[in-house]
């Protein structure tokens, strides 16, 4: 039997990616950007439940689970907000931008993802979903100071928050990880109102 790291995301279109670059290009021009482990922009993504280690055998299931709640979801648009961390600026660990626009089909879609793989075995999160997008983890060995002075940087920022994309699909993604960074493998794309 083979595993999967497996995610549930939302892939974002090269617009968005393309904002989410120019707004990590400038976080990069800081003196202490090496204790960051960027994401590349092509990698970013609007996880909505991450599922672990699944039997590859489980993919038509969950399919099948992730076609049952995006019926009830109509295509819905989404933007970037402003730039932020867990779990706050003076010791971040995760740097994002957040998401904007249509949140109340968004809400709706990761509800109904979280109702539908339950039964499957799949616990729901504990946390309340935020919808982010991950532009950097903060290295563990990071010194508090260099932590605080990038997290005092985010306010600087600039985020294009004028582009917007059109959310039509959900997918269940593969990630390998390697010594190069975690590669995102889509395994199933369901349309969302299928109904």
């Amino acid at each position: 039997m083979t595993f999967i790291r497996a995610f549930v995301a939302i892939e974002l279109d090269d617009v968005i990616r393309a904002a989410l670059d120019t707004a990590q290009e400038q976080l990069k021009r800081s003196p202490v950007s090496h204790i960051g482990k960027w994401v590349a922009p092509q990698s970013i993504h609007l996880t909505l439940k991450f599922l672990g280690d699944i039997a590859d055998s489980r993919v038509q299931p969950i399919g099948q689970a992730l076609e049952r709640a995006c019926a009830g979801v109509q295509p819905f648009a989404i933007s970037l907000t402003d730039m932020g961390c867990f779990p706050n600026p003076q010791r971040p660990r995760v740097i994002w931008v957040g998401v904007g626009g249509e949140l109340e089909p968004l809400m709706q879609l990761q509800r109904a993802v979280e109702a539908e793989v339950n039964p499957l075995g799949f616990e729901p999160e504990r946390r309340g979903f935020t919808p982010h997008l991950t532009l950097a983890r903060i290295r563990d060995r990071a010194r508090p100071s260099e932590r605080l002075e990038l997290g005092q940087l985010l306010s600087k920022v600039k985020v294009d928050t004028s582009v917007t994309m059109t959310v039509q699909e959900l997918s269940l993604m593969r990630s390998e990880l390697r010594p190069s960074g975690a590669v995102y493998t889509r395994l199933v794309a369901v349309a969302l109102g299928a109904l």
